[in-house]
């Protein structure tokens, strides 16, 4: 059971001398210490950044810090503030009603102050968790110095009989309801520069004016930013005095190869729906779709500064799943499989998450969306089929085949069309599809195949999905028509 009166509390573990000088900071520190012995997880879901972010973000903690995470969007920025919420005990414990929930044996705000002065050891404790403990804001210019720090309230004062320069008459901000606890901003450049100014003053010295009057608040916070490089010039900037204050400053990243790109978007994705269906996503489509975004990340056409977002996969492979699944619950599939014609279907999941160069914008996002799954398609291909031989696919179709595969038809209906090609179901199971596969995957392996022919320029594809021979092969086939026309007519007849 735990206290609930501050003589109750005295008695008890929370009454070490130990405990009751112990800041926000060191608390994290202790318990950042104790997982690091046990060997735990220092951030879970976090993936990529074991042998770069993390480290720095565990020795900005174990130095007590306070620390600004900087990096494009999508980097996981957010999630790792939130992520500090693990290094805070459980429960600690308040005065209770305090606003700014005071630690009972040292309090800072008048109200709590005058209650332990009228009840001592009566004093009533609640208990705040690690979650009631974190408060995040995101910055936007309209922030005022009212939202972050607090003002003058001259109704409280009316209704309490205090005077407008009383403490008893402050409405506290947001900064001082973060007290023992973790008090996070995002965007940190779009802050205004007096605001960002109130907050050095109360990071360092402890002390600020509300409204002309000076009142000390040495609160117990740890404060912790994120920030886009992009926005130093196009919303704003830190001002340096606050960039002096803050102890660590740590870069995140996008993934730094395909595997973790695929870790984190299976993680973040919603692929197991509430659906009657079974949905099976091959890994090569997952593939796929990451490296739209490393081939993104890349390309000459993209806005570099602004980043590629890793919100790009997840959305994407989101959407390629729905396709899928419109196509099943049209045909009365059971299963629902994932093929790349699925991928140029999820267009608008891409086509919004990309920042163009006047290049890219000259032909516009539609096209360099189509551009980059061609290119991912051929990444992928490649790392599947180094050296394979597909002679013998190719020739079908140099040899005047023809096929037309649309997202919208059933998996039967494809593969009984892929069927046709000889030689291309041979090489599918390096795709994971064997004979014993369903057969809605070893379509998508085959259209993978044929995509990836495509995209090496070794077939051709129309905006139909209709493939056939490149163009090249097509003159070749003509010259040799002609040439076999022209030898006939040389040919003496037989008698």
């Amino acid at each position: 059971m735990l206290p609930r009166t501050l003589g109750d509390l005295r008695s008890s573990e929370f009454g070490n001398e130990t405990y009751r000088t112990r800041t926000v900071k060191d608390e994290m520190r202790t318990n950042l210490i104790r997982k690091l012995q046990k060997k735990e997880p220092v951030f879970a879901g976090i993936i990529g950044y074991e042998e770069t972010v993390v480290p720095q973000v565990v020795n900005a903690i174990l130095s007590r810090h306070n620390m600004i995470l900087l990096g494009l969007r999508g980097q996981a920025k957010s999630r790792i503030l939130r992520g500090l919420t693990d290094f805070l005990d459980e429960k600690i414990p308040v005065i209770a009603g305090c606003e700014i929930h005071d630690n009972p044996f040292n309090a800072i705000c008048r109200s709590c102050r005058d209650l332990i002065e009228e009840q001592g050891e009566r004093t009533p404790i609640e208990y705040r968790s690690r979650d009631d403990r974190y408060v995040e804001k995101l910055a936007t210019p309209d922030v005022t110095i009212a939202d972050m720090i607090g003002d003058i309230d001259p109704i409280k004062a009316a209704k309490g009989g205090h005077a407008i320069g009383s403490e008893l008459s402050i409405h506290y901000g947001l900064l001082p309801r973060a007290n023992r606890g973790i008090f996070a901003i995002n965007e940190l450049p779009d802050l205004a520069g007096k605001i960002q100014v109130g907050l050095f003053n109360i990071m360092q010295e402890g002390d600020v004016q509300i409204k002309g009057y000076p009142v000390r608040l040495p609160l117990d916070v740890v404060i912790v930013f994120s920030a886009n490089p992009e926005d130093y010039t196009a919303r704003g900037k830190i001002v340096t005095p606050l960039k002096d204050r803050i102890g660590s400053e740590i870069k995140t990243h996008y993934p730094v190869n395909i595997e973790h790109g695929v870790a984190i978007t299976e993680q973040e994705a919603w692929i197991r729906r509430n659906s009657v269906r079974s949905i099976i996503v091959p890994e090569f489509v997952k593939q796929v779709v990451e490296a739209i975004a490393f081939k993104a990340r890349a390309d000459q056409r993209v806005d570099k500064r602004s980043g590629v977002s890793q919100r790009l996969p997840i959305s994407c492979l989101e959407n390629v799943i729905s396709n899928a699944e419109r196509r099943a619950i049209v045909a009365g599939e059971e299963q629902v499989v994932p093929r790349v014609a699925d991928i140029y279907s999820a267009l608008p999941a891409i086509t919004g998450k990309i920042e163009l160069e006047y290049e890219g914008e000259l032909k516009g996002a539609d096209t360099i969306a189509r551009d980059l799954i061609r290119q991912a398609v051929q990444m992928i291909f490649r790392q599947y089929y180094p050296a394979t031989d597909f002679k013998q696919v190719i020739e079908w179709f140099e040899m005047g085949g023809h096929l037309k595969v649309s997202d919208v038809e059933p998996a039967n209906t494809v593969l009984s069309r892929l069927e046709g090609v000889p030689g291309l179901l041979d090489k599918v199971d390096v795709l994971g599809a064997t004979h014993d596969s369903p057969r809605a995957l070893r379509a998508a392996a085959a259209e993978m195949i044929l995509e990836g022919l495509h995209s090496i320029d070794k077939i051709s594809r129309s905006e139909e999905r209709g493939f056939a021979a490149t163009e090249r092969s097509k003159g070749s086939q003509e010259l040799y028509r002609d040439y076999t026309i022209e030898r006939n007519r040389h040919k003496k007849p037989l008698n």
